[in-house]
């Protein structure tokens, strides 16, 4: 019977979100895999000019990887690049980054996420292929914290439950939702028509943009403690999203 540290899993669905170098010539690989979740994997010997998958640990593109282990640290054994996603550039890349540092920083290790594996690699194929990127990072963000366990109340008053109107003011208080009578300080100011547009995913009014940029980032910063996150300031100096 093979030791439990030898137990394999081959052929897995995966991305790499972040690596850095071990020891002399190996890299720790932070991967978000579609079956196992956010996983960290040694990959010995990635360093060497020689090795087999030193052109293929990239981030934003869909790997096949095999490895073996169950400690805290597993190890690659095999990877292999499946294609059919382009090359992010520009803005894109800056927002691919943004959206790794979200999972690294959200997701719990050893987490299966299906769902939001499918989430991540359209977010991956629209930012490639569209300049709409702030309603792209949005529909994720929407989408991520519903996954996560912590869907938003977008189309009803959190208080009444009465049906969102377009034409009404709330705020949307964290770890409740929108209350069109309240002055909670741990709130965001929205209109009832941008909650029904993030409600439908309609991006296409620029207020709902903005004010839907205004409520993703206060739930996140609550959900993160306040930690900063390097990619939103540049993206902030950029003065893009």
């Amino acid at each position: 019977m093979a030791s439990q540290d030898k137990v394999r899993h081959e052929a897995q669905p995966a991305f790499v979100l972040h690596s850095y170098p071990y020891r002399e010539t190996s890299l720790i690989v932070e991967v978000f895999s579609q079956n196992y979740g956010r996983l960290p994997l040694m990959a010995r010997g990635a360093r060497r000019p020689r090795s087999a998958v030193r052109g293929l640990l990239l981030a934003f593109q869909p790997l096949s990887l095999s490895w073996f282990g169950k400690s805290d640290l597993r190890t690659l054994h095999s990877a292999e690049w499946l294609g059919g996603q382009p090359q992010l550039k520009g803005m894109a890349l800056i927002c691919g980054f943004y959206l790794n540092e979200l999972l690294l920083k959200l997701l719990q290790r050893d987490d299966p996420h299906e769902q939001l594996f499918d989430y991540y690699q359209e977010a991956l194929r629209l930012l490639s292929a569209s300049n709409d990127h702030a309603a792209i990072l949005r529909r994720f963000e929407k989408r991520m914290l519903q996954e996560l366990g912590y869907a938003l109340i977008l189309d009803r008053d959190a208080e009444t439950g009465a049906p969102v109107e377009a034409d009404a003011r709330y705020r949307y208080v964290i770890e409740r939702g929108p209350v069109r009578h309240s002055t909670a300080q741990n709130s965001v100011e929205l209109r009832g028509k941008t909650l029904l547009d993030l409600h439908a995913d309609d991006y296409s009014d620029p207020v709902t943009l903005q004010q839907g940029k205004a409520l993703m980032r206060t739930l996140l910063n609550h959900l993160l403690c306040d930690q900063p996150l390097h990619t939103r300031q540049l993206l902030k100096d950029l003065q893009q999203i």
